[in-house]
C-alpha cells in the first residue's frame, strides 16, 4: 500500500474482514449473560438463588437513588446500562467515551486536516497548516518555481515585447484601423506568451506541492527531491491536461461568438452584435461550468496515477452534485490567493514607480516602453506573492479531491490505515 491517497481504488471494502455495515466486533453466541436473571435455573458452580425474592414492586431502576445507609453494588464487569449511541461518521468509537453519553470521539488527525468531511475553513486551514508545517519543502518548491518563472518573464518582456508592444497606439486618436488592429494583435500576443510563462510555473508547483500536501494529511514529511521523483512521471500528462482544458473551455467559448460574427459580415450589423453578446454570456457560463467539472482531474491524475481521459473521468464523478460546493470552495480560494498577491505586490509596483520614474509614467501613459529597473523591482514583488499563493491554491485543489473522496467512497478508512492509526473504520464509514 502506498502512503499518498492514491492508493487504493475508488470504494474499496474495508479490510481486515470487517463488513461495511458492522459497528464493531460481534459478541460470542455462547457467552453467558454477566447478570443471572431471577428464578432462572443455576448452572452447575454458579451461586445459588435464594428462593425467597424481594416482590416485584420492590425493584427500582438503575439511575435511582439506593436506600439510605447503603452503597449500591458496582455494575458488573463487561456491560453497562443500556446500548452506546452509534459510531460517528467514519469511523469507530475510538476508545473511551469521555465520560457519559457526549457523543463519538473527534475523528483521528494524523496530519493537517481531520479524517472526516470537511468544511470550509478546514480546507483553507488544512492548506496553510501544510505551508507552516513543512515550511522548508513547500516554500523552497514554491520559491523555486517562482524565481525561475518570473525571470523568464521579465527577459522575455525587457527583450522582446517592449520593442513590439503597441499600446501607445491605442491612444492615438489619429490611428488607422490597421494599426489598432495590429496593436491589439500585439497586446494579446504579449499577455499570451506572459499568460503561457506563468502556467507552466503552476504546473509544475503544482505537480510537486501535491505529493506535499498529501503526505502532509497522512502526518509524514517529504523532501523535495522525494516530491519531484513521485511527480515527475506524470508532469507530461499534466501539461497535456491543462492545455486540454484551455482548449476545450476556450475553443467553447470562441466558438460561441462565431456565428454572431458571421451575422455581422453578412451586414446584419445590430442582429450580429445581439448573437456575439448572447454568445459571449452563454460561452463564458458553459466554459466556466466546465473549468469547475473537471477542477479535480489535475490531483487525481497525480495522486491516482491515471491517464488524462480517466483523470477528466474521476474529477466528474466527484463534482457531480457538488458543482456549486466545489465552485465556491475554489472562487474563495482564488479570491484570497489574489488579494494576497495584490497586497504583497502592491508595495513593490510602488518602490519600482519612484525608482523608476520612466517606468511608472509609460504605464500610467499606456506607452509600450518599461525600464529594466521597474520590471527587476516589480518581478521581485512577483516572485514573492507568487510564493505565498502557489500552496495555497494547490493546497485548496488537493484537500477538496480528499474531501469529496471522503464523503464518496469513504476514502478516510484508507487514509487512516496508511497513517498507521489504531483501530479506526469499526464503525460505518460516513459518506
Amino acid at each position: 500500500m502506498k502512503d499518498t491517497p492514491g492508493w487504493a481504488s475508488p470504494g474499496s471494502a474495508p479490510s481486515d474482514g470487517q463488513e461495511p455495515g458492522t459497528s464493531g466486533p460481534a459478541e460470542p453466541a455462547d457467552r453467558p449473560s454477566s447478570v443471572p436473571q431471577p428464578g432462572a435455573e443455576p448452572q452447575d458452580g454458579s451461586p445459588k438463588w435464594s428462593k425467597e425474592q424481594p416482590p416485584p414492586g420492590a425493584w427500582s431502576a438503575p439511575t435511582g437513588s439506593p436506600p439510605s445507609g447503603q452503597t449500591p453494588p458496582p455494575p458488573p464487569a463487561g456491560s453497562g446500562w443500556g446500548t452506546p449511541p452509534p459510531a460517528g461518521p467514519g469511523g469507530g468509537y475510538g476508545g473511551a467515551w469521555g465520560g457519559g453519553w457526549g457523543g463519538p470521539p473527534p475523528a483521528a488527525k494524523p496530519g493537517v486536516i481531520p479524517l472526516r468531511p470537511l468544511g470550509v475553513g478546514e480546507i483553507l486551514d488544512g492548506a496553510v497548516s501544510t505551508m507552516r508545517a513543512h515550511w522548508r519543502t513547500v516554500l523552497g518548491i514554491s520559491l523555486t518555481v517562482a524565481v525561475v518563472t518570473q525571470i523568464l518573464v521579465v527577459l522575455v518582456q525587457g527583450l522582446v515585447l517592449n520593442d513590439s508592444a503597441g499600446s501607445d497606439v491605442l491612444n492615438d486618436r489619429e490611428a488607422t484601423i490597421d494599426e489598432l488592429t495590429r496593436a491589439m494583435g500585439e497586446l494579446m500576443l504579449s499577455s499570451g506568451v506572459i499568460s503561457v510563462i506563468s502556467l507552466i510555473g503552476a504546473i509544475i508547483a503544482t505537480a510537486l506541492l501535491t505529493t506535499v500536501t498529501s503526505r502532509a494529511v497522512l502526518g509524514k514529511s517529504v523532501t523535495t527531491g522525494e516530491a519531484w521523483r513521485d511527480a515527475r512521471p506524470q508532469v507530461p500528462r499534466l501539461f497535456g491536461l491543462l492545455v486540454l482544458l484551455l482548449i476545450m473551455t476556450v475553443g467553447l467559448a470562441v466558438a460561441a461568438v462565431v456565428p454572431g460574427i458571421l451575422v455581422a459580415a453578412a451586414g446584419s450589423a445590430a442582429a450580429g452584435a445581439g448573437l456575439i453578446l448572447l454568445g459571449v454570456i452563454g460561452g463564458s457560463v458553459v466554459a466556466l461550468w466546465l473549468w469547475f467539472r473537471f477542477s479535480l482531474a489535475s490531483p487525481a491524475l497525480m495522486l491516482e496515477k491515471q491517464g488524462i481521459r480517466k483523470a477528466l473521468g474521476r474529477s466528474a464523478k466527484l463534482v457531480r452534485g457538488s458543482w456549486w460546493r466545489v465552485f465556491g470552495i475554489q472562487l474563495l480560494a482564488m479570491l484570497i490567493s489574489y488579494i494576497v498577491a495584490g497586497i504583497v505586490v502592491a508595495p513593490f509596483a510602488y518602490l519600482a514607480g519612484i525608482l523608476s520614474g520612466d517606468g511608472v509614467t509609460n504605464l500610467l501613459n499606456g506607452t509600450s516602453g518599461l525600464g529594466w529597473t521597474f520590471l527587476i523591482v516589480s518581478g521581485i514583488g512577483s516572485v514573492i506573492g507568487s510564493t505565498v499563493t502557489f500552496p495555497i491554491s494547490a493546497g485548496v485543489t488537493v484537500l477538496l479531491y480528499i474531501d469529496q473522496r471522503i464523503r464518496r467512497e469513504a476514502l478516510d478508512l484508507e487514509l487512516a490505515r496508511a497513517a498507521g492509526v489504531q483501530g479506526y473504520g469499526s464503525g460505518t464509514p460516513g459518506s
